[in-house]
């Protein structure tokens, strides 16, 4: 009689021969079921899970900030940049009692080259990209360092100074861009994370949120630039400058800019929409026409009020508690001859009302050269519309 195993298993144990039968039979009865059991479902939880690693984090593992800086990291390079400067002679030797004795043989000054690094991202796949003015000042020529360990040599092709904002152009194809935000939706508590090579440490991320918005010029520590700052607490230092910085969903919402030395935990960043129109004024002409009215202004409050009124050196009497007060006209600036006068009280500047100082410059900002703008004034408690056609800033170069 032939038997399967399954069924002399079953057999031999009816005939209860024994413990070590019936053991035996167990055995190969449950070395059968596992050879037919089906396979076993893991929990969704260690899905995918290896005692090795993987070579790199898939998608789905990353959080927000490393997904983004997945996407713009690429376009964020390294600018290395060096420049001659010439050393100062020492105090003592500019008197001329010295220069009685030494003559020609007086100490002269001695070039040195002083090396700099900064960060810049880019903006288009044909090698153009942004950085900070002040990375690339003096400088026509600069070395590009790429994510990639690519680098290149690049050409400055325009600085203004006045916003910080500078454009560099490289000769490359098919290279990766950065995509653009919007600085003007932000709201103070947002994400904000920013790329760079801090200290010469490449590739450096940083976290934090966007602690406020509209910063002006004056209140950064910088009030020759005409620019409202984005401040963050994510960190910015040296080497961070003309990076970008990110929103949450990878955008470029800002230029980091490393300003002031004393601002412990707080960062400053240029607008995207100002880098944005600043860098395309560069690439097309090579410089950037600022337009400028030619007034000084103050943004009041009641003590400023009572100070300005107990002044005796002044000729002004403000009656208002707030508004933006002109408290000089320059001689033959746009706003002269237009008719603005000291004392003038600004409501609006083109069609858009105005409460600060600071309100009134980046309405000017956003004006043309050469194209009428209207503002609106109070002066003597009459309400009066001008047409002001701002000209061009007055530079060095405008001057000579």
């Amino acid at each position: 009689m032939s038997l399967s195993l399954k069924q002399l298993t079953v057999y031999l144990a009816l005939l209860g021969l024994g413990a070590g039968a019936g053991v035996l039979g167990s055995r190969y009865l449950m070395a059968e079921q596992q050879a037919v059991r089906p396979p076993e479902v893991v929990p969704a939880a260690l899905e995918g899970f290896s005692s090795r690693p993987p070579s790199r984090p898939t998608d789905k593992n990353l959080n927000f900030i490393a997904q983004a800086v997945e996407q713009v990291g690429p376009a964020v390079v390294r600018i290395d940049a060096a420049r001659q400067v010439a050393s100062e002679i020492p105090e003592p030797f500019k008197n001329p009692f010295f220069r009685r004795f030494f003559g020609e043989e007086m100490p002269t000054p001695e070039e040195h080259i002083e090396r700099g690094t900064g960060s810049g991202f880019i903006i288009s796949s044909d090698g153009r990209m942004i950085t900070n003015a002040h990375v690339v000042d003096g400088i026509d020529r600069v070395k590009v360092t790429l994510k990639d360990g690519r680098t290149f040599d690049g050409q400055v092709v325009g600085v203004d100074p006045i916003t910080d904002v500078a454009v560099v152009k490289i000769d490359a194809t098919g290279l990766p861009t950065v995509r653009f935000g919007k600085a003007e939706t932000l709201i103070p508590g947002e994400w904000a994370i920013a790329i760079g090579n801090p200290l010469g440490l490449d590739n450096t991320v940083t976290v934090g949120i966007i602690s406020a918005l509209d910063r002006s010029s004056s209140q950064v520590g910088v009030p020759e630039k005409r620019v409202s700052f984005i401040q963050t607490d994510a960190a910015i230092n040296p080497g961070n400058s003309g990076g970008p910085l990110l929103n949450a969903s990878g955008e470029v919402i800002g230029i980091n800019t490393a300003i002031r030395a004393n601002a412990q935990g707080l960062g400053f960043a240029i607008p995207i929409e100002t880098a944005q129109r600043i860098a395309n004024q560069l690439f097309d002409k090579g410089r950037v026409e600022h337009p400028y009215l030619g007034i000084q202004m103050v943004t009041l409050t009641p003590d400023l009020k009572k100070e300005i009124n107990e002044d005796e050196q002044s000729n002004l009497k403000v009656t208002e508690d707030k508004g933006v007060l002109i408290i000089k006209v320059m001689p033959n600036s746009p706003a002269q001859q237009a008719g603005l006068q000291p004392g003038d009280i600004i409501e609006k500047v083109g069609g858009k009302q105005v409460k600060t100082a600071a309100d009134v410059q980046q309405r000017v900002e956003a004006s043309t050269v050469g194209r009428d703008l209207e503002i609106y004034i109070t002066r003597q408690g009459k309400t009066k519309a001008l047409n002001v056609r701002p000209g061009a800033f007055p530079t060095e170069e405008s001057e000579n």
